[in-house]
């Protein structure tokens, strides 16, 4: 006898990806680039939802952030709307794609604020850092 099942429709959010953390970087920074495309390659269960600010709308209501604020450090938002910055982003991407290990020990104090300051020494360079120096190597403060 032949059993013939029809699918349901499904609905829009169905379809959408369950992503646990968003991350807005910069992808015209090749240390960001190479940093996302590592992650695109160990989030296998589609984790992440990634978001280059060079191809986005910013200054509407679903990212109340400038380019600015965007450019000034990395920012990543959870799925209920909270919004992280700096170390915090890395800390919460790599436990997204299970490497749970390696951020462990930057939660120490020690290590935890030397990291910190450490990236906000580097998010505040990375233009020139990373050659892309235009009218100023200082990336504009939020």
């Amino acid at each position: 006898m032949y059993n013939s099942k029809i699918a349901e429709p499904t609905s829009a959010a169905d379809t959408q990806p369950k992503f646990t953390f968003e991350v807005f970087y910069d992808g015209k920074c090749p240390l960001c680039r190479r940093e996302i495309s590592f992650l695109k390659a160990k989030d296998r269960k589609s984790r992440i939802r990634f978001r280059d600010i060079q191809q986005l709308q910013l200054n509407c209501p679903e990212i109340p952030r400038t380019h600015d604020q965007l450019m000034a450090e990395i920012h990543g938002r959870l799925p209920d709307g909270t919004w992280v910055t700096g170390v915090e982003v890395f800390r919460r991407l790599y436990d997204a794609i299970g490497w749970t290990w390696v951020i462990a020990p930057t939660r120490w104090p020690l290590i935890r604020n030397v990291l910190n300051v450490s990236y906000r020494f580097f998010a505040k360079r990375r233009l020139a850092l990373t050659g892309r120096c235009g009218d100023s190597c200082e990336v504009k403060q939020g």
